[in-house]
């Protein structure tokens, strides 16, 4: 169980998240948001980027993850929490897992490509050399309904 003090510090940075998210939907992107955390420091941030650089690999939680890279000099991301505002994909909860991400954080649950839960659980899996503590559900509603607005008008 997530002690209360923690429980404020997620939902404080599930917040900038959210600012990352609202950026790249302003953006015509999916509107999902990152934020690499360690200690009380973000020492990366990234909004979803796949149509605008033409990468399919370039979610919210990939960007976030190679600019913390980047930061700490290391692909090792040791020590560190990464909130993300939807619930990772399999490519991505397996990019956290290769980076030794300490904690994942994320807010919406994705019922068609979630992989810490929804339709399967990448960070159960045996035989991965490294653990993962994953909370779900932190900001669920501003996160999904973010989703839910951005969505709306495309699928009239």
């Amino acid at each position: 169980m997530t002690a209360p003090a923690e429980g404020a510090r997620d939902g404080a940075f599930m917040r900038i998240a959210l600012g990352h998210a609202l950026a790249a939907g302003e953006a015509g992107e999916v509107p999902v948001g990152a934020v690499l955390v360690c200690g009380e420091d973000i020492i990366a941030a990234g909004g979803n980027r796949p149509i605008a650089s033409h990468d399919p690999t370039a979610h919210a939680e990939i960007q976030a993850l190679r600019a913390g890279g980047e930061a700490l000099a290391s692909y090792r991301l040791n020590d560190t929490t990464l909130y993300v505002t939807l619930e990772p994909c399999v490519m991505c909860a397996g990019a956290i897992v290769h980076a030794r991400v300490r904690r994942l954080v994320f807010g919406a649950w994705d019922a068609r490509a979630g992989a810490a839960g929804s339709i399967t659980n990448v960070f159960t899996l045996p035989g991965l050399n490294h653990r993962v503590d994953v909370f779900g559900g932190v900001l669920m509603h501003e996160c999904a309904r973010l989703l839910q607005e951005f969505f709306v008008p495309r699928r009239e």
